[in-house]
């Protein structure tokens, strides 16, 4: 449960390195640089969680490959059925004639599913992979 007083604090960094962080600030839409920071912050957490193999989360792993490709398939299957205690859903999805989206909805300890998901991500005919957690907890 996360702490609903905010607090402030003074942050100092160069002024070339501020600039940048303004345009970033500008160019995602965010209402103000404590907004940013905060997301930094997050995303920053969230990478220590992963050194955490034992952490539980929920995520998402995201494919998009060729369905022609040979045996691809049979083996992402046999993968997912492998580990299907991790696997809450599958959602999958018909880009074009030959390349499809799938979106596979996961939870367990971070180990275990970021093994899953580089299982997938690196299957010959995968051509784009994310992995995507935040805590399940």
């Amino acid at each position: 449960m996360q702490d609903s007083n905010l607090k402030r604090f003074g942050v100092s960094m160069e002024e070339g390195l501020l600039k940048n962080f303004d345009k970033l600030v500008a160019l995602k839409g965010y209402s103000n640089r404590s907004e940013a920071f905060r997301d930094l912050v997050r995303k920053s957490i969230m990478q220590h969680i992963y050194e955490d193999g034992e952490q539980v989360i929920a995520g998402s792993i995201l494919l998009f490959y060729n369905h022609d490709q040979r045996k691809l398939v049979e083996e992402m299957t046999r993968i997912q059925h492998e580990h299907h205690d991790l696997i809450l859903a599958t959602t999958h999805f018909h880009i074009s004639a030959e390349n499809c989206l799938e979106l596979i909805v996961v939870k367990g300890k971070v180990k275990a599913v970021q093994k899953l998901s580089h299982e997938l991500t690196t299957l010959k005919g995968v051509s784009h992979g994310d992995f995507s957690i935040a805590p399940a907890e």
